[in-house]
């Protein structure tokens, strides 16, 4: 059954309070119907409003059947736009700042794999105006003595899982929402001694403000 309440192929995407209340709708109408017992539904009940995703969702209804409970139609189906900033041809696939400093901005397709090094040195990276040869690119870090910045927009997903050995390796933006078709951008890589740094957009000093009021 969780096949056809769960939307095909989206098993990734979050599911909204009221994906799992239709979900806990099914599990009390098999009580009813005598296909779970009470401490079944207590169960399967707390695993529902715990599942963040589709795909947890799936697994709790998959020994129901059908019959008599919501419709598929019920669930909606997210159909994501592939974004139009994938695609094109890649730019540099490596930028090395040694005793310099570098400045990756503006319009740019970043590659499947870029790496950046920065050895006693400062890199860049702005992502706001760039765009992604694929859909998934990864941004390989490191630094020795130096610093990578790394800018990033907030209509692309950043997923940030490097390391710092008497350094830092920092997301200083976290709590994303995850963008369905919008590209991925993965940043990795290793800080010895100093520093790499994930940030958000730049934003003017009128529109922080407006977020600290609202």
């Amino acid at each position: 059954m969780s096949d056809e309440l769960v939307p095909a192929d989206q098993s990734h995407l979050r599911a909204s309070d009221a994906d799992r209340e239709r979900i806990a709708q099914v599990l009390h109408k098999a009580t009813a119907e005598g296909r779970l017992d009470i401490h079944e539904l207590d169960e399967r009940l707390a695993a529902v409003y715990a599942a963040k995703t589709y795909g947890e969702l799936a697994p709790i209804t998959a020994d129901l059947v059908l019959s008599g409970l919501p419709q598929p139609s019920a669930v909606p189906q997210y159909q994501p736009v592939m974004s139009d900033r994938i695609g094109g041809e890649p730019g540099s696939a490596v930028s090395v700042a040694f005793w310099s400093g570098v400045n990756r901005k503006g319009h740019w397709v970043v590659p499947r794999m870029h790496n950046a090094v920065a050895v006693m040195g400062g890199i860049e990276i702005d992502l706001t105006h760039a765009s992604f040869a694929e859909a998934e690119v990864t941004i390989s870090a490191f630094a020795f003595w130096g610093g990578v910045e790394i800018r990033v927009p907030d209509d692309i997903n950043v997923k940030v899982d490097g390391f710092g050995f008497m350094g830092a390796f920092e997301d200083r933006a976290p709590g994303r929402r995850h963008i369905p078709g919008a590209p991925t951008v993965r940043v990795t890589g290793l800080a010895i001694m100093g520093g790499v740094e994930v940030k958000g957009p730049k934003r003017k000093k009128s529109s922080i403000l407006r977020e600290l009021l609202d």
